[in-house]
């Protein structure tokens, strides 16, 4: 079923700059068209908030002078960057939030997807991310009332009279599974839960360290969630009463199976936001006892942190991570934790190292992160000078590289 389409992809023309949502607001109606008529996409320049591991736009599909301006640059976009088809901004969601309040950066047409109220409105469901402010800054929005996407009631609605155009669709929304738990996520996931407290606020992201961090935390009570994304252990964290059921639970995006898209919209006090809400300075500086736990890639001796590069290339964006990383650090008894494995390559290499590898994007500066966990400990950097660091780091680095990383230490 889809009613209303052919008008939405007529008002995309040659020249337009065009807001395409990601993560579980990707209208993927919309980008099923392109690919069935890449004309339609000609001179389009389209922004998006697209999120690897959940969405795959495919750019490759639509018409050859149609270029992608995205936040996440990855393996599938290389070519494409390489040539000046795609451009990648190094800013994170804070960042973006504010490049999109300064008035620089406008859109000819916005789309945004939610689902149906009970009352006839649409909800924009379980992904907001940036679309407030998107659809503020364009000249005209698409609304795309999608079948398949829970009309969440915590979720900001929109009234047909409100936009331009509107359509009617039925598309599948995009799902995230985490698979199953190996045992440093496992072991990774028991340290940071042992840091987390009765009333702590948290951010806690999506992957495998981070499910198992949320069912390791069944028996706190009163814990308080700020993130940027809600994925499928928030569901086992409420039904174990680990919440504080005064507190307004909030994040941009909620994705995971399709059990939590059907949760969500039962929910009263888990409320989806713009990231202008879900990553602002002041709000979060607001929060006390915040702790904000990142995964990265790699970590080097000097307590810095890359999460969008690995193998000499991009293969994600800072997302969220600067942002919460720097508010937990500076709110009151806050906590800004990275956690990452000690091993790639199937344990051939050490992801604490002397140096970033190349390209060598360092995503979180040193000055952002307290403790770094792994399986083998946590290294609390806090009052340690940078030698102090090193000796901590290495000393939870696997035992296979510990060696050579303070051989690396001393010729520094």
């Amino acid at each position: 079923m889809t009613r209303g389409l052919e008008a939405v992809l007529d008002a995309a023309r040659p020249g337009h700059r065009v807001f395409v949502p990601g993560s579980t607001g990707e209208p993927t109606a919309l980008i099923e068209a392109w690919v069935a008529d890449p004309e339609r996409t000609r001179g389009l320049e389209i922004v998006t908030s697209a999120v690897p591991g959940i969405n795959s736009f495919p750019l490759e599909a639509l018409h050859p002078t149609a270029t992608l301006t995205t936040l996440f640059a990855h393996a599938s976009l290389a070519d494409a960057l390489e040539a000046g088809q795609a451009r990648h901004l190094p800013l994170s969601y804070g960042g973006f939030v504010s490049l999109l309040r300064s008035g620089r950066f406008d859109f000819d047409l916005c789309v945004a997807q939610g689902g149906r109220l009970s009352d006839g409105a649409t909800s924009l469901g379980p992904a907001v991310e940036f679309l407030p402010l998107a659809m503020a800054r364009a000249r005209q929005t698409a609304l795309l009332t999608n079948a398949a996407t829970p009309a969440l009631r915590t979720s900001p609605r929109m009234e047909r009279s409100e936009v331009a155009l509107h359509a009617e669709v039925d598309t599948p929304l995009p799902r995230y599974v985490t698979g199953s738990i190996d045992p440093a996520a496992q072991r990774i996931a028991d340290i940071i839960s042992s840091l987390v407290s009765d009333g702590d606020a948290l951010q806690i992201g999506l992957g495998k360290t981070p499910a198992a961090l949320m069912d390791a935390l069944h028996d706190r009570r009163g814990l308080r969630l700020h993130s940027g994304m809600f994925g499928d252990g928030v569901m086992g964290l409420a039904e174990a009463g680990s919440l504080d059921e005064t507190f307004d639970h909030i994040a941009c995006v909620f994705v995971g199976d399709a059990g939590l898209y059907d949760w969500a919209a039962k929910q009263d006090r888990l409320r989806v936001a713009g990231c202008d809400e879900t990553h602002d300075p002041a709000r979060l500086a607001r929060l006390d006892r915040l702790i904000a736990v990142n995964s990265a890639v790699e970590i080097d001796l000097w307590g810095q942190a890359a999460l969008e590069t690995a193998g000499g290339g991009f293969i994600s964006g800072a997302g969220g991570a600067p942002d919460f990383a720097r508010a937990a650090r500076l709110a009151p008894d806050g906590l800004s934790i990275v956690a990452l494995p000690s091993t790639g390559a199937r344990g051939k290499a050490s992801r604490i190292v002397a140096r970033l590898s190349e390209p060598g994007v360092c995503t979180l500066p040193r000055y952002d992160i307290d403790i770094v966990v792994t399986e083998h400990g946590a290294a609390d950097l806090r009052l340690l000078s940078a030698r102090d660091r090193a000796r901590a780091l290495i000393n939870i680095a696997h035992p296979d590289f510990r060696e050579s990383l303070s051989r690396s230490w001393v010729a520094a």
